[in-house]
């Protein structure tokens, strides 16, 4: 077992993978360490397929959490949810994590987004601009492969880019082109296709074109839609040292309160130390926080990097709400991607002072499953049944609202009294979307949901209330700051309190904005990368 490594990377999601791979690029030795199993694609189809009927739309329901490396999964207790709303991310801890089972969607941050306070008086500013991101972005855009469309009115932000996506967007399935069309002559919105990480028209990164699967959530069975553990065979052959199944459950300080070592249990449950020079922890936001709780000693009685009292807090998430309609006309969902397209204008406006933002989509999603289950409680049979079974088919659209939400420090991971399979605290999250995301959904995003169900024909509406799913877009924990009294990184993601150690990623985000997070993650850990590089280059 490897003893030691110049850079020591606790993570192998994207955002370790990239980092690594910088590293590696740059001439520096590299260890990472993964709590989870490593597994082939083949693994995850072939599991897929043989699951009951019931368990397949569960994103996670394919990557079976061992006794090493528990997380949230369907029927089992592992994340504990209090606080009004309930907290339900969907992450995995496997080789590669959990771009495993990511859409792909690819929405950038607009200025505006990073910059809340200075402009509504809500919620924290960012501690760098959307002009120090691009370049990261565009350097995002390139590693994952993200398709994109080429007219500067179907781009998003709204804005003139300093580089063209790499391949263009997908064609829209037949049905969102139509409502594409609808929405646009009887709303004024505009449809906008996604920039997603998936190859389109042609291979990219030896990955093939996408062939219009539409089961990307859980797993592309071919591999067109990236994720980072198609990366791992390639950090080995530039020399990186792996270990799987290598459960890290303490961060080590020096007595001048640098990082001296990590400890991990391997699957005897036999315990390891490793020490290095420069540190990065890229598990999640979940994750990442909780292990700097429990590293917690005499230097830091109340954890790792928490000097501000911040670690663990500002939990957030897109809070959203799904409306599902029965339209008089067909409108055939379910060929291509299941997110392809989405209203983002919504998201933006003045109104921010007041409630959140929120991004509509119309989700591409087969409901095959969905619509069988319910023509079967009509009492139909045969013929009847057959008829029903397709008009529903054809005629059912689902309609998502997806909502920013502010940080909020009470919305806090802390760690359980309960136990997992190792004895080491299983997360607690306290949850609540805030007013200011009630407000939109009930002031805004509802009255505009309604607009869409009348001007695509939809014969039925029914409220979503003040019900809220989480989008699982895993965000704060380790807030983004200039000043380390109310914050836990800075702006290159380099804690406060230890300078050899980086905790890049989603946790950093200032704020949510409305758009998947990974594309905004990726670009801080691309930033993070350089700065550790210089770092051990002593420029």
């Amino acid at each position: 077992m490897p003893t030691s490594s110049q850079v020591v990377i606790v993570g192998t999601g994207v955002v370790g993978v990239v980092i690594a791979e910088e590293c590696l690029d740059a001439g520096l030795e590299v260890l990472m360490i993964e709590a989870g199993p490593r597994v082939t694609r083949s693994e995850i189809v072939e599991r897929y397929r043989n699951l009951p009927l019931g368990a397949k739309p569960a994103a996670t329901a394919a990557y079976f959490p061992t006794d090493m490396a528990q997380h949230p999964y369907p029927g089992q207790e592992y994340l504990e949810s209090t606080g009004p709303n309930t907290y339900d991310p969907t992450y995995v801890r496997y080789a590669g994590g959990s771009t495993w089972h990511w859409a792909g969607t690819c929405w950038r941050l607009t200025p505006e987004d990073m910059q809340l306070q200075s402009l509504y008086g809500v919620g924290r500013d960012w501690a760098i601009s959307y002009e120090d991101l691009d370049p990261y972005y565009n350097k995002t855009e390139r590693t994952l492969g993200i398709c994109g469309p080429s007219d500067p009115l179907d781009q998003w932000p709204r804005r003139p880019r300093s580089m063209d996506y790499p391949m263009p967007h997908l064609p829209m399935s037949q049905g969102e082109q139509k409502f594409t069309r609808v929405i646009g002559e009887k709303m004024g919105l505009r449809n906008l296709p996604v920039a997603q990480a998936r190859n389109s028209g042609t291979p990219y990164d030896d990955r093939p074109a996408c062939c219009a699967n539409n089961n990307c959530v859980p797993v592309c069975p071919i591999g067109a839609k990236y994720d980072a553990a198609t990366a791992l065979n390639r950090l080995e052959a530039k020399g990186a040292t792996i270990l799987d199944n290598s459960v890290v459950y303490k961060v080590e300080t020096t007595e001048g309160n640098q990082i001296a070592a990590v400890h991990y249990y391997d699957r005897n449950r036999e315990s390891h130390r490793v020490t290095g020079e420069h540190f990065v922890v890229a598990c999640n936001g979940i994750e990442t926080p909780k292990l700097m709780l429990m590293s917690a000693d005499d230097r830091n009685p109340n954890g790792l990097a928490n000097s501000s009292d911040q670690v663990g807090r500002n939990i957030m998430d897109h809070p959203q709400q799904g409306y599902t309609f029965t339209t008089t006309e067909p409108y055939w969902l379910g060929q291509g991607p299941v997110v392809n397209s989405g209203i983002m204008e919504t998201s933006q406006g003045a109104f921010r002072s007041e409630h959140a933002g929120a991004y509509f989509r119309m989700n591409n999603f087969a409901r095959n499953r969905y619509i069988a289950q319910r023509a079967l409680k009509t009492g139909k049979v045969g013929r009847a049944l057959d008829e029903e079974i397709r008009r529903l088919t054809a005629c059912t659209v689902s309609v998502v609202a997806a909502y920013e939400m502010l940080p909020d420090p009470n919305n806090r991971l802390t760690l359980s009294a309960n136990k997992d399979a190792f004895g080491l605290p299983r997360p607690s999250v306290y949850w609540d979307v805030g007013d200011y995301t009630r407000r939109s959904a009930r002031d805004y995003a509802e009255p505009i949901v309604k607009q869409i169900a009348e001007a695509i024909g939809a014969t039925d509406f029914k409220s979503a209330g003040m019900e809220f799913s989480t989008s699982k877009h895993l965000m704060g924990g380790t807030v983004m700051g200039k000043n380390p009294a109310d914050s836990v990184v800075d702006t290159v993601c380099r804690t406060h309190d230890h300078q050899n150690l980086y905790l890049p990623g989603g946790g950093a985000m200032a704020s949510t904005a409305c758009g998947n997070s990974t594309i905004t993650m990726t670009s801080l850990a691309f930033r993070a990368a350089e700065a550790l590089i210089s770092e051990a280059k002593g420029a």
